[in-house]
């Protein structure tokens, strides 16, 4: 296959299906949504015989077991995606809301209206399910889009995209509107960014690796995280046991996931009474901890922490734990170590929550709040495409509104400068 053709023709197809998705309706959107949902509930079968290939593949090229685990299309899986179909087709549409409108002393009316950013190119890794869930958030948002799936899932994906095939095809709209890239081939990632007469953004979806091989490739705009290096400081007005239960909740209530507290900051004023406590809970919960010298003065056992430790995303049960002289260091600490994902301080003080959420630079700043949150479905974006930590367009969890843009709309009654 020459791959630079084959990837031209996509980028020509999904360019042309953009301009029709923009213009569609919302009723037309839904329908798609709805029925690639029903496609997907006729072709169980279909689906777990693909996934079947793709495991048998997986075991005998030694993946591990927890990649196996994110590969296999379980029943409860699918019905996972197609609720998550049903859910995105019952979010309100961005697309079209005009908004800001103000009248101008020349009389003229501006405003900005929501539209779609086009093509969207989204580049991930194992999981099937990543499938729906971009094509989903594309297509409601008014964009075409080009999905690159890891080679381990190709079956898998090739059955799901046909059922979105199908959905497209009952909605009326062009079955280019969501195109799977049908070969293994990586040189299909490397034309896939430099594309960018046909796409305008791209979003990966993987480890760090691959998010930095994209960052430093692309010749369109990326919309990325690199690490989830998340904090939570305990603040020498914290409730202890808003603290303890917080604390907790950031660092355990899972392992893997790029929200997940990775260094806890204790003030010093309490670190002598909290540590202990939170080293028990940690040490029922099975967590590592590896501390400072302050901490290890309080809890000796601990594993001596190391710089490497402060940037560590561990996505394990493994905790850097540091004593602090106060807010300022804590703020400084943070904003140096950040990956400026989700960062957390659990105080009673309201002025020192208030200097917090000022000056930590992060795109998720909380206050008496676990990191867990940082979500596009806890945050009422209905689901998300990924989290940014980029500081132009899109910021955080990016759900709808993350996929689409603004421009200025004006209303004027044969006005005329002069």
């Amino acid at each position: 296959m020459d791959i630079a053709a084959y990837m031209a023709e996509v980028g020509e197809r999904a360019r042309a299906a953009a301009t029709v998705v923009a213009r569609s309706t919302t009723a037309m959107r839904n329908r798609a949504l709805l029925a690639t949902a029903e496609a997907l509930d006729a072709a169980r079968s279909e689906l777990a015989m693909a996934n079947a290939k793709d495991l048998e593949k997986g075991r005998e090229n030694g993946l591990e077991p927890a990649m196996l685990d994110r590969l296999e299309l379980t029943p409860a899986r699918i019905d996972t995606m197609i609720e998550g179909l049903r859910q995105v087709a019952g979010l309100p549409d961005p697309i079209g809301e005009i908004t800001d409108m103000t009248y101008r002393p020349s009389g003229i009316q501006v405003g900005r209206m929501r539209v779609p950013l086009g093509v969207i190119g989204i580049i991930y890794e194992s999981r099937p399910n990543v499938t729906v869930e971009a094509a989903s958030l594309c297509l409601k948002s008014g964009n075409a889009t080009i999905l690159r799936g890891g080679s381990e899932a190709i079956h898998s994906n090739q059955a799901i995209a046909a059922c979105i095939t199908r959905g497209l095809s009952d909605a009326g709209l062009p079955e280019e509107a969501v195109q799977v890239i049908k070969t293994t081939d990586r040189a299909a990632v490397g034309e896939l960014i430099t594309m960018p007469r046909y796409v305008d953004v791209i979003v990966p979806r993987g480890g760090k690796g691959l998010i930095e091989r994209i960052s430093q490739d692309a010749r369109v705009p990326v919309i990325k995280h690199l690490d989830g290096v998340c904090h939570v400081y305990i603040d020498s007005h914290a409730d202890p046991e808003k603290a303890l239960m917080v604390a907790v909740n950031a660092k355990t209530q899972r392992y893997g996931t790029c929200n997940t507290m990775e260094t806890l900051l204790v003030d010093q004023d309490v670190a002598a009474d909290l540590l202990p406590l939170l080293a028990d809970a940690f040490a029922d919960k099975g967590v590592e901890l590896r501390g400072c010298e302050l901490t290890r003065q309080v809890l000796a056992d601990v594993v001596p922490a190391t710089e490497a430790d402060w940037e560590a995303e561990y996505l394990a049960p493994i905790l850097a734990v540091k004593v602090v002289d106060g807010l300022d260091s804590a703020i400084a600490h943070i904003n140096r170590y950040s990956s400026q994902h989700t960062d957390s301080i659990i105080t009673e003080n309201y002025t020192r929550a208030r200097r917090f959420l000022t000056e930590v630079d992060s795109s998720s700043v909380m206050v008496n709040a676990s990191t867990r949150f940082a979500d596009g479905f806890e945050y009422g974006l209905g689901a998300e495409i990924g989290i940014s930590t980029d500081k132009i367009h899109a910021r955080g969890p990016v759900g709808l509104e993350g996929l689409t843009s603004q421009k200025y709309v004006v209303f004027g009654d044969g006005h005329i400068r002069t």
